[in-house]
């Protein structure tokens, strides 16, 4: 292992040299933000985003905490905001350390580094310790757990991460009772339409447009809520993508490389074969928006097993690349298993980016979104997965099957909330009938007023997603 020797006036620590690049702080801190990788990024991006999640993780407390969130949202970036937020309201810099899970190999390389840290922290202050992406480390629950049980980490906040959201549901099964007084399990998503539209600034308080009568709203402000869903609708909420059209007017082609070699990288790293991988996701794009089984989805593929694709399935969507919407059993308000379920990408640049790979000769965004958006009905597909993905961030989110279909069903305050998603020009009464059997249910469309069809209100879609 490479090492060096760092001396100065508040620190002394042997670190090994690959780790480095991301703990510059120890250099000085004047020039952190110059030196570190994420923060320089983020300094020449037009369009900078402070989390919410901030403002919770500045308090330090001892204990092992979690951040899950998929490919390129943005979660190294954050916790490079939280190191320098820290370092900014008084912590010593040398309480701080972030390790890179990809480049550790097993649990005893995992320890020898946390050890390193806790050796060189302040005996009698809170400090710090990052592992991000720790799934990539090889029973790595084996050293915390072991620096767990010995009393290492009394003093010590420990922030683990990983794009794959199992490791979450782990480390509460693996950690009973050794995770502190009060752990936190954070979830980091693409920016939300609501927080988009904060972001850009382009209408003043939009928390405060009515929900009931929109016109009350200037025509102004609403073409302007429009206009910044259509955008939303090609970068969905990633930060890097919402910079490329703010400096480029498009989403770059490497961009979309990017997170699609990184979603490539990680299936392949847990065993999987790229092979059905490309399979399984052109099939997730044939049927999107289609209620599917995966018996049916293993008919048109040359994978043999509809379990495989179940199970390829399921690690996309623990890795917040695929959301997959389950039928609802009304009377138990939970999924019905025997049912077909929807499968949609999590996000529209998710699956912008995934075309790009799958169908290289339109690798171009401009033609990706020219192919996908010609079509009303790949419009609709790509708004109903919008808002089935932003209510699955914070209910339970079902879809209706019975005499037809409603698109979208979530369950708050036990009962459930049905939505009829409807972006187009046109309401035909005789495809509401389903949706007008529920006197909460809602229609959310395209129109720019509120009105009423068969005594189901209807809203507009975007005014609704703002709730969000």
């Amino acid at each position: 292992m490479l090492t060096i020797q760092i001396s100065s006036d508040w620190c002394s620590l042997v670190i090994d040299a690959r780790f480095m690049i991301h703990n510059s702080h120890r250099e000085g801190v004047s020039g952190f933000h110059d030196r570190d990788p994420q923060l320089r990024h983020l300094a020449a991006c037009s369009l900078r985003y402070r989390s919410p999640l901030l403002d919770i993780l500045s308090n330090q407390t001892p204990g092992i905490h979690t951040l899950g969130g998929g490919r390129q949202t943005g979660k190294s970036t954050l916790l490079k905001q939280w190191m320098s937020e820290l370092i900014n309201h008084g912590t010593p810099p040398e309480s701080i350390t972030y390790l890179n899970g990809e480049l550790i190999d097993d649990h005893h390389s995992l320890l020898m580094h946390m050890q390193n840290h806790l050796d060189s922290a302040p005996a009698d202050l809170i400090n710090t310790l990052i592992v991000d992406e720790v799934t990539y480390i090889r029973d790595w629950d084996k050293a915390i757990k072991y620096a767990a049980d010995a009393g290492l980490l009394e003093h010590t906040e420990v922030m683990i991460t990983g794009s794959d959201l199992a490791f979450i549901r782990e480390a509460r099964m693996r950690f009973p009772r050794r995770r502190g007084a009060s752990p936190g399990d954070f979830h980091l998503h693409p920016l939300s339409f609501r927080e988009y539209v904060s972001l850009t600034g382009a209408i003043e308080h939009p928390d405060d447009l009515p929900q009931g009568n929109a016109e009350t709203i200037n025509s102004k402000v609403m073409d302007c809520l429009y206009e910044s869903f259509d955008r939303y609708l090609l970068h969905g909420g990633y930060l890097i993508a919402i910079n490329d059209l703010e400096r480029h007017g498009q989403i770059r082609r490497s961009t979309l490389a990017t997170y699609a070699d990184r979603i490539r990288g990680d299936v392949v790293k847990r065993g999987k074969q790229e092979a059905y991988l490309r399979e399984i996701l052109s099939a997730v794009i044939r049927h999107y928006g289609s209620q599917i089984t995966w018996n049916a989805m293993a008919q048109d593929l040359s994978i043999d097993h509809p379990k495989t694709i179940a199970n390829y399935v399921a690690l996309l969507d623990r890795m917040d690349a695929l959301c997959v919407i389950p039928a609802i059993r009304e009377d138990r308000l939970a999924a019905a298993p025997k049912k077909a379920k929807k499968v949609f990408f999590r996000d529209p640049f998710i699956l912008y980016a995934l075309r790009a790979w799958l169908y290289p000769s339109e690798a171009t965004f401009k033609a990706q979104i020219q192919s996908a958006t010609a079509d009303s009905v790949w419009v609709s597909r790509i708004v109903e997965a919008t808002v089935a993905s932003h209510c699955q961030r914070i209910h339970p989110t079902f879809y209706i099957k019975a005499q037809t279909e409603v698109d979208v069903a979530y369950v708050h305050q036990n009962r459930f909330w049905p939505i009829e998603i409807k972006w187009t020009n046109q309401l035909r009464p005789k495809t509401l009938k389903q949706i007008a059997r529920y006197d909460n249910g809602e229609i959310w469309s395209k129109s720019r007023v509120f009105s009423e069809i068969n005594s189901v209100n209807v809203a507009p879609l975007p005014l609704r997603l703002l709730r969000f």
